[in-house]
């Protein structure tokens, strides 16, 4: 019986010991937290898209309410949304103008060269490893969907034609398929930049269009037609400077002898000169 009495004892004093350590620890470690952070959270999409350039949704609430971010910098949530958040914590909307997901390749299968027909795991990235995937152009998209299987807002939907297309709608700039594809085609850009570069070919002339009609050949029109320095030629491709400011000229587009170099606006626009492109059906293996 005094064996079972001393254990009794033992164990309460060992739990009265260790609770009065954690009292002690709780009120040495204890972080304060300001409640706006959860009210703030509540307001936002939960998408934790990183479109804000923050790690996800309860981040960017933590800085919106130390003052570091404005709401505005939001820009997946409503314009009406982020104003409640402004009111509620007294500050400033501010903005931030909204970025997409753009595809530097334009060569679908029905315009590019295959010199093998790839079987293995659906993945662009164990294509790539494996003879680049049969595609006879060494930069362009190999079509297995890796980035529309990544986005988590259905923003990227496969064409007949076995090329990503954007829809800027639902595009939140997450860069996921920035990340995932091993070509490095896609890029965030502002929603702003009409004038864009679907290519990354750096062959020229006929070396380029024998393997994917509309690459960049490197023949430097839109170059000489774009005003000032918008667009130079870097390794026989067309890159554009869109500190200039003056990228609303679309110009550049007018003589592209392929329509490598587009205007984006409502749709996808080429020059007057681009080769038209009626072939539907993809392209036999060479």
């Amino acid at each position: 019986m005094l064996n079972i009495v001393v254990a009794v004892g033992f164990m309460a004093g060992l739990g009265l010991i260790l609770a009065t350590v954690l009292v002690i620890a709780n009120r040495r470690l204890f972080v304060y937290e300001d409640p706006k952070i959860d009210e703030v959270e509540d307001l936002l999409p939960h998408s934790n898209c990183g479109a804000c350039g923050t790690a996800g949704c309860r981040v960017f609430a933590e800085k919106l309410v130390v003052g570091e971010l404005q709401p505005g910098a939001c820009t997946v949530n409503s314009a009406e949304m982020n104003q409640i958040i402004a009111n509620y914590l007294g500050v400033e909307l501010g903005s931030q103008e909204a970025q997409v997901a753009r595809l530097a390749c334009a060569g679908g299968s029905n315009v590019a060269q295959r010199y093998g027909d790839y079987r293995g795991v659906e993945s662009c990235r164990a294509a790539a490893l494996v003879a680049g995937g049969g595609k006879g152009c060494a930069w362009g998209c190999l079509g297995l969907a890796d980035c529309e299987r990544v986005c988590d807002f259905d923003a990227i939907i496969m064409d007949r034609h076995d090329l990503p297309q954007v829809i800027d709608d639902l595009c939140t700039a997450c860069g996921d398929c920035v990340d995932i594809c091993p070509r490095d085609l896609f890029s965030l850009q502002p929603a702003s930049h009409r004038l864009w570069v679907a290519c990354k070919n750096l062959e020229k002339g006929d070396l380029a269009e024998a393997e994917c009609v509309v690459a960049c050949n490197g023949c430097g029109r839109c170059a000489a037609d774009a005003p000032g320095e918008l667009v130079t030629m870097v390794n026989n491709l067309a890159v554009i400077d869109y500190s200039q400011n003056t990228h609303a000229s679309r110009v550049a587009i007018e003589r592209c002898p392929t329509g490598a170099i587009v205007w984006l606006e409502g749709g996808v626009h080429k020059g007057q000169e681009a080769v038209k492109i009626v072939r539907k059906e993809a392209l036999p293996l060479k």
